[in-house]
């Protein structure tokens, strides 16, 4: 009798987490859109990813359409945002008891990270838990999504003129590629 409750104490502790990705598609020096506000998630989301040294945009506002039932606003996205994330999300819950140890607060949300170059989805993850185990979490997902460098497309080198520089009596070539 002792095995099964605290086997049900246990399933009932823990946290659930349905994560769907793939490996090494996420582009660490690209520019990635994300969308202003929202709760803890979304602020966490952004300021982890700034921490990373991710580019994050956050697009360009062009209107504001204002009525008596809610206020919608207009952004536009650069042409050179890759990626684009989504995060659904219900206000956080504080449960001093339940998270004691791990960030008080307890999420519950949907995230979703799309590449706009290929149009398909790279990391759909639905979970809830406490604060910082899903912060932890995020962190293991970037690790595994993030592109390694040998998979990172080198970029083309375009050949130039070698530039000369002249002292009198003496030719001196720097050679670009050589660098």
């Amino acid at each position: 009798m002792r095995i099964w409750l605290i086997g049900l104490l246990c399933l009932c502790l823990a946290s659930c987490n349905s994560v769907y990705l793939q490996p090494g598609t996420l582009d660490t020096n690209a520019l990635i859109y994300t969308p202003r506000g929202g709760y803890s998630m979304r602020r966490s989301i952004k300021q982890v990813m700034d921490e990373r040294g991710y580019n994050i945009h956050n697009g360009i506002l062009k209107k504001v359409h204002e009525s008596s039932e809610f206020d919608r606003e207009t952004y536009e996205i650069t042409k050179g945002v890759r990626y684009s994330i989504r995060v659904n999300e219900r206000k956080e819950i504080l449960r001093p008891i339940w998270c004691m140890f791990n960030g008080f607060w307890w999420w519950n949300f949907e995230v979703s990270i799309s590449d706009r170059k290929i149009g398909k989805e790279i990391m759909s993850w639905r979970g809830r838990g406490c604060q910082n185990s899903s912060l932890r979490k995020l962190n293991a997902i970037l690790d595994e999504l993030e592109m390694k460098a040998e998979d990172k497309p080198i970029p083309k080198k375009h050949k130039s003129k070698p530039k000369t520089c002249e002292v009198p009596g003496l030719i001196i070539t720097i050679d670009q590629e050589s660098k």
